[in-house]
């Protein structure tokens, strides 16, 4: 698809994130819905919304090329799926159970189950290439250092008596039950302690293995249920074997379209990265000594300010506090002259009247 369209995705998206905002938050607030089962569907409805939001925001992120619409797009789809976190933690709460049936919104909605699933953005992995890269170098490198050493000049034979040989033995031995003593009063320690506190360690990492159960038996449902959805089809004629199956031209054609967008989203980006250097080299070249002369003339100004309110001159904030930035925080003089004189020597620090 052409930018044209992402474009033309993205202005989609704004529409219906202005109408789930004005949906969300109307100008005049909502009567609280005692309803229990109204107050779940509208819910879900928003939640059924946001998903194919983030669906949108998702394709059209990952093929546009503009870098500043990227990174407006990347933010506002960040947003949206923690809008989304928050409605499925809702929905739990409110039906203290995380499977819910759906629908007659899907149906109202005119979708399909397919379209309730959360993708995972593709920007993930995409967008951490180079670092995966760089590991998998670290690794590798790692791997021939320790080939390299695994083949070592041969050691001398060290001879030593009887005596000397059941001394070492006997020494390693009772070093060994050492260890395995030590290690087992630390693991009765551990349970005493466990029983008679009742931390709440053991549940967080059995909620949290159960969290990873859940997650890990859902996706291998999903495949399989998708691998004999395919075997189905195949059995019945309506698609051709994996194994003969070619692309068509159309997805040859596809394929290398986006290969192209996403070189020329490279291009984009580090051209970008120069021209912000480059303005901000000519910025400080241009504009930076006058820049320095203000910020400097604002600070004696605050000096003078502050002399002519308390009589003495401020000391300086130190740098824990923020140093110089604390001067030009504005305040307005209500703010300042409504304290003690006496306490205007240190409250007025990181003022500055406006």
């Amino acid at each position: 698809m052409s930018q044209r369209t992402y474009f033309q995705l993205w202005a989609d998206v704004q529409v219906e994130l202005r109408r789930l905002l004005d949906e969300e938050l109307p100008a005049e607030p909502l009567r609280p819905e005692k309803d229990r089962v109204v107050f779940f569907q509208r819910l879900a409805t928003f939640y059924v919304r946001y998903i194919q939001t983030l669906r949108q925001l998702e394709e059209a992120y990952d093929l546009m090329v503009h870098p500043q619409k990227r990174r407006l797009v990347r933010q506002i789809l960040d947003s949206v799926m923690g809008r989304v976190l928050e409605l499925k933690n809702e929905m739990v709460e409110k039906e203290f159970s995380e499977y819910h049936y759906m629908d007659d919104v899907l149906h109202d909605l005119k979708l399909t189950p397919a379209e309730l699933e959360i993708p995972i953005p593709r920007y993930f992995l995409r967008e951490r290439s180079k670092e995966v890269q760089e590991r998998k170098a670290m690794v590798a490198d790692l791997l021939k250092m320790v080939e390299m050493n695994e083949s070592p000049e041969p050691q001398a034979v060290k001879h030593m008596s009887p005596e000397e040989a059941v001394r070492l033995v006997q020494l390693a031995e009772r070093a060994r039950q050492g260890c395995l003593r030590a290690k087992l009063n630390v693991e009765c320690r551990n349970m005493n302690r466990m029983y008679r506190t009742k931390d709440s360690g053991a549940a967080d990492m059995e909620l949290a293995a159960t969290c990873i159960q859940k997650v890990w038996r859902s996706f291998v449902s999903r495949r399989r249920t998708k691998a004999e959805r395919q075997e189905e089809m195949f059995f019945l004629g309506m698609i051709m074997d994996p194994k003969h199956q070619l692309p068509s031209p159309a997805e040859t054609t596809a394929q290398a379209n986006e290969a192209c967008t996403r070189v020329k989203q490279e291009e984009h980006e580090e051209a970008y990265q120069k021209s912000i250097e480059v303005v901000t080299n000519q910025l400080r070249d241009m504009e930076g000594h006058d820049m320095s002369k203000t910020m400097k003339e604002q600070i004696r100004q605050w000096f003078i300010e502050c002399r002519n309110a308390t009589g003495v001159f401020p000391d300086y904030p130190d740098e824990e506090d923020g140093g110089s930035a604390l001067i030009f925080a504005q305040k307005n003089p209500q703010q300042i002259f409504g304290k003690p004189v006496t306490s205007l020597k240190t409250s007025s620090r990181g003022t500055r009247w406006s």
